[in-house]
């Protein structure tokens, strides 16, 4: 392998997956090789962890738990599906899964944007912190549970209990919504969250392809930050 070719490709097939990880590790911004190919990852776990410089890394094929968690600044596309804690604590960066996402996609997410094409299992984005995420699909329930800030934007449905003792995450979902969780009601969808909603779309490649004004917003009712001994039951 030519340490300073633009383009480097890993086949799974025949090459561990701690080579793998350690090579990414190992790139730095200023590596003239960029662009990264993953063949064969046939459901491997941890799959590009960890990453902390601007690479593109393109996955072909499904991949198993906490693919792409951690990342910082990489983009990392996943030509398949993906398992529990897809870009888990994600710092920043771009992942964007062509498939579906088990549970857990998103959770603790710190920042960057998270775009995945099919469906999402349930808690997608439990205790996110900054991350943006938009499912083109519909998330599973206790999607969104302790949100703390960032965004979660719903093309499809969302299942029982949508943000669950929710803080200042900022919810879109364009279809129904089975249940809402403690703390959490629906908001006025104003101009600005219109605004909002189509600053991220078109980050995620949506411009001009959903109308905002179809969405429904929803927020934290602010009822369980301070324990209340009449809210009791709601914890």
């Amino acid at each position: 392998m030519n340490a300073i070719s633009p383009d480097i490709t890993f086949d799974l097939a025949g090459t561990s997956l701690r080579e793998l990880n350690a090579a990414l590790h190992a790139a730095t911004g200023e590596s003239n090789a960029r662009r990264w190919r993953v063949l064969n990852p046939n459901g491997r776990h941890a799959v590009a962890v960890g990453i902390n410089a601007p690479l593109t890394v393109e996955i072909e094929g499904h991949v198993g738990y906490y693919c792409a968690g951690m990342n910082a600044e990489a983009s990392v596309i996943i030509h398949g599906n993906a398992g529990v804690g897809l870009a888990e604590n994600m710092m920043s960066g771009f992942v964007h899964v062509r498939g579906d996402a088990s549970q857990a996609a998103g959770a603790t997410g710190h920042g960057g944007l998270l775009v995945i094409d099919g469906n999402a299992s349930a808690r997608c984005g439990i205790s996110m912190k900054g991350i943006d995420i938009v499912v083109k699909g519909s998330v599973g329930h206790m999607s969104a549970f302790m949100g703390q800030s960032g965004s979660l934007i719903v093309l499809g449905d969302a299942g029982e209990a949508l943000g669950d003792s929710l803080y200042e995450a900022k919810l879109f979902v364009r279809g129904s919504v089975k249940s809402l969780g403690a703390d959490c009601i629906e908001k006025e969808l104003r101009d600005e969250h219109k605004a909002l909603l189509a600053e991220k779309l078109k980050a995620a490649g949506l411009e001009g392809t959903v109308d905002v004004a179809e969405f429904k917003r929803y927020g934290s009712a602010r009822q369980l930050y301070n324990f209340h001994v009449d809210n009791a039951s709601a914890y």
